[in-house]
């Protein structure tokens, strides 16, 4: 029995393994084909699994679940969909914001949020503890006019709604646990690649 238990959890973490390896060579050809380099560290969000992986030199350092937009994917200014492609952490905000800090128009106004862990879900969509604020660099597909991701405002940040990670939530961004959007904020640098898949 106990043999047994060992080898079904030896399966499920080579099955683990082998996905994070292929979504890491999906992301690498990806960004090879759009910026003609290669990349050292990158941020691939998987839509489909509604996971983040924290991915440097091909290996994945952290993994994340999150919320994407509960309204599916897509560009389209004021449609509240999680934009797909390539993006970069433009700017990021809340150096001095404490956990669960709500800010609105990126700045922190003293306001600590009510965290949902079960399927409550919050009058407001609240964007908490940090900020990575992310721009498109594909031209037609999440830059430029009608469909410009920083424009947009789309973030990857933290929730109110905890209890809803791991199914499409948001309405565009990508939503985090307050404690780990604080952690990655501090290991993410601006100009980090962040792709959405």
């Amino acid at each position: 029995m106990i043999k047994r238990i060992l080898l079904i959890t030896f399966l499920f973490f080579a099955l683990a393994c082998f996905g994070q390896e292929q979504m890491i060579e999906i992301a690498k050809n990806y960004i090879e084909n759009k910026c003609d380099k290669s990349f050292d560290e990158v941020l691939l969000v998987s839509v489909k699994d509604q996971k983040m992986y924290h991915t440097k030199q091909g290996k994945v350092l952290s993994e994340y679940v999150i919320s994407s937009s509960v309204y599916g994917e897509g560009s389209k200014d004021g449609s509240n969909k999680t934009p797909l492609g390539l993006h970069k952490v433009k700017s990021k905000f809340g150096d001095k914001t404490p956990i669960n800090g709500k800010m609105i128009g990126r700045v922190f106004y003293g306001k600590i949020a009510t965290i949902y862990t079960g399927n409550t879900k919050s009058k407001t969509d609240d964007v908490l503890s940090r900020i990575l604020w992310l721009e498109g660099m594909e031209e037609g597909l999440n830059k430029g006019e009608g469909i410009d991701s920083y424009s947009r405002y789309i973030y990857i940040h933290g929730t109110s709604e905890e209890g809803q990670l791991g199914k499409p939530a948001s309405h565009g961004c990508i939503r985090m646990k307050n404690k780990e959007v604080i952690e990655l904020y501090e290991k993410i640098k601006i100009g980090t690649l962040v792709l959405i898949l």
